[in-house]
């Protein structure tokens, strides 16, 4: 039996799963923030002795109420993309500290009818209490701002499975926002 609770590496890295959930028309959900301004994809810790995968159908439940036959599973991230939280964000009295997160990125496609979407199916308080349907880019600019890098990578990477054609083009805001350098039309997937 796995011994219950987050998986933090030696480095201070929690390991986690980040879910980008689809509609057909290529629009993302964003999940706000229960009491707080902000928006973010559903996300979550990876328990010890728990595979990613797992982690990822759990926290799918947890934060927003479906279940692995509301979803099509389109792609994941090949490895981990990593962010380090801001000093005042890190929790000092942890052993091991937490200086960051780890996460492995994967992109489902809603399948069932969005009645299904719940945020009050875990005993858990609700990680959201409102959600919308937003443009592929839109989260990078929404996301708070020490997670914008991570999800630009994320969503390019993930995109190649949404939008095999190539990249839905950038919005004007994305140079200054993402801190990316801009390019109006992303490259095109390759096989």
């Amino acid at each position: 039996m796995a011994e219950r609770g987050d998986y933090i590496d030696s480095q201070g890295f929690r390991a986690n799963v980040g879910i980008v959930l689809m509609h057909d028309d290529g629009r993302v959900f964003l999940g706000g923030r229960a009491g707080a301004r902000g928006w973010q994809f559903p996300q979550g810790g990876i328990l010890r002795g728990e595979r990613a995968e797992d982690a990822m159908y759990r926290e799918l439940g947890e934060e927003v109420g479906l279940a692995p036959r509301d979803v099509e599973q389109l792609g994941r991230t090949r490895g981990w993309l990593r962010y380090r939280l801001p000093p005042q964000f890190r929790r000092r009295n942890a052993n091991p500290v937490c200086i960051g997160q780890k996460q492995r990125w994967f992109l489902l496609r809603l399948t069932a009818s969005e009645s299904r979407l719940r945020f009050d199916s875990t005993e858990h308080p609700a990680e959201f209490d409102r959600w919308r349907w937003a443009e592929y880019w839109d989260p990078v600019r929404e996301v708070i701002y020490f997670k914008r890098r991570v999800y630009s990578r994320a969503l390019h990477e993930l995109g190649a499975f949404a939008f095999p054609e190539g990249l839905p083009e950038y919005p004007d805001w994305w140079e200054e926002r993402a801190g990316q350098r801009s390019r109006r039309k992303p490259v095109a997937a390759t096989s």
